[in-house]
């Protein structure tokens, strides 16, 4: 029997590379190879599955359940592909009970296999500086709550950072794989949520952009897109030469993968130094990446400058098609934002969400005043479980609405959920099991997340 007509016939046999702490890259790995007939196979149909061990920043091993699954998707021009998600549940979870699934979308924000969290959340893994392994634990924290979790190598693998749609493809495909794949326990009726931040936070708008028309089956009664970008061709202008340029730098990379027209572009244009800089971001992890292409400026290496190459006729149908928030999701949103975020623009975000609600989306939009980029996925995450357990738990929406706080860290509550999540990450650093823990069961509200409300004002 073909593994792709039994999907879950290596479901309980653990990875056996050559080195138990050694996981081999994406591209020596056959785990992640495509079928000869993948066109033959439905969206989110699994090919193989492995059980896999993970670990906190590769060397603690954690108690969580694990699999990986290899499972048919398609890019942005709808050419059938692989992708792999990784799904995990609390540990000692009954299988046969009813949980529902979070498809966390991390920040890969690179294009080097190694960034992947299939691999970078792997015991043994060689990935210092991938934003995945900064991000276990707040998926730990999802597992706390009794969820089950997706995990997407949203970024294909090919690591093509900032396609668009792709994401989404992907996004959904993996939970179609998840909830087939018999280990889990979860079903098509399982209620499913989106979750992610930064660079996971753009692929999760565009799951939920195409969620109604790619897998209208799926029953996603919300998502979560924190500091999502907004609007990537301001976001790649706004960073060049600054100290985030090496963002603007990895993001070109990627897309010259998705957009073989850019690649000639670009080689026509830029040069040597900097296409050698770009080849090198292909091998290399996320922070490495910004301090090698700090306040590096294109206009030093590029023939007619920035301005010239933005007006190139490739580069505009390019940044017009990756600009997410012209399709309406049809679940409700929580978006997040720091006011003053030194990476993303929250103008950018400001207009995405209008673009929403222009639409006819519910949008609950919380922007935090004294919060920087990086801090706010943290410092956020108690609110944002919160309110993924209300859309699980079915509890009526607040009107929609933009609220500008001075912070989402200082309330008692946010206090105690950020308590919860320290003596969480406390117990990953001793490999302790992540069990589902006991939850009071009440509705929550975002004033009581506040520091102190700043501004309320209703969203037409």
């Amino acid at each position: 029997m073909s593994v792709a007509a039994d999907p879950t016939a290596f479901a309980t046999r653990p990875d056996h590379t050559p080195s138990a702490t050694a996981p081999l890259l994406p591209e020596d790995d056959p785990f992640y190879l495509p079928p000869a007939m993948i066109g033959q196979l439905r969206p989110g149909a699994v090919v193989r599955a492995r059980e896999v061990e993970l670990a906190l920043f590769g060397r603690v091993a954690q108690k969580i359940p694990a699999w990986q699954l290899l499972y048919r998707t398609c890019d942005l021009d709808d050419t059938p592909e692989v992708a792999v998600t990784t799904v995990l549940l609390p540990w000692g979870a009954d299988p046969t009970a009813a949980r529902p699934l979070v498809s966390f979308q991390c920040a890969i924000d690179a294009v080097a296999s190694k960034c992947l969290p299939s691999y970078a959340l792997r015991r043994g893994a060689r990935a210092a500086g991938a934003i995945p392994q900064l991000e276990l634990p707040l998926i730990a924290g999802a597992l706390a709550s009794g969820w089950a979790v997706s995990v997407p190598d949203h970024e294909g693998t090919g690591g093509q950072f900032g396609a668009a749609r792709e994401p989404g493809y992907r996004a959904l495909d993996g939970i179609r794989a998840a909830l087939a794949f018999e280990p889990l326990g979860l079903g098509t009726s399982t209620p499913v949520a989106l979750w992610g931040y930064s660079g996971g936070g753009l692929a999760t708008a565009w799951a939920a952009e195409l969620a109604g028309e790619y897998a209208p089956e799926l029953d996603i009664v919300g998502a979560v897109a924190g500091s999502p970008v907004g609007d990537p061709a301001a976001a790649f202008v706004r960073m060049n030469g600054g100290l985030f340029a090496g963002f603007a730098a990895v993001f070109t990379a990627g897309l010259c993968r998705a957009y073989p027209e850019l690649d000639r572009l670009l080689r026509s244009r830029l040069d040597a130094d900097y296409l050698r800089l770009m080849a090198a971001a292909e091998s290399t992890t996320t922070f490495p990446l910004l301090y090698r292409f700090a306040r590096r400026n294109l206009d030093d290496h590029c023939t007619g400058g920035l301005a010239g190459l933005l007006d190139a006729p490739e580069l505009q149908r390019i940044l017009a098609d990756i600009r997410p928030g012209d399709r309406a999701p049809v679940m409700p949103l929580l978006v997040l934002q720091g006011v003053y975020d030194e990476v993303i623009a929250v103008a950018d975000v400001d207009a995405h969400v209008d673009r929403y609600v222009a639409a006819g989306v519910r949008v609950r939009y919380l922007r935090d005043r004294l919060s920087t980029h990086l801090p706010l996925q943290f410092i956020g995450a108690p609110v944002i479980i919160d309110w993924l357990s209300d859309r699980f738990g079915n509890r009526a929406l607040a009107p929609n609405a933009v609220e500008t706080v001075w912070s989402v860290a200082f309330s008692k509550r946010a206090v105690s959920g950020h308590l919860r999540l320290a003596l969480l990450s406390a117990r990953m650093l001793f490999g302790l099991p992540i069990r589902q823990r006991r939850r009071v069961n009440r509705p929550s509200d975002v004033h009581r997340w506040s520091l102190r409300l700043t501004l309320r004002k209703p969203l037409s």
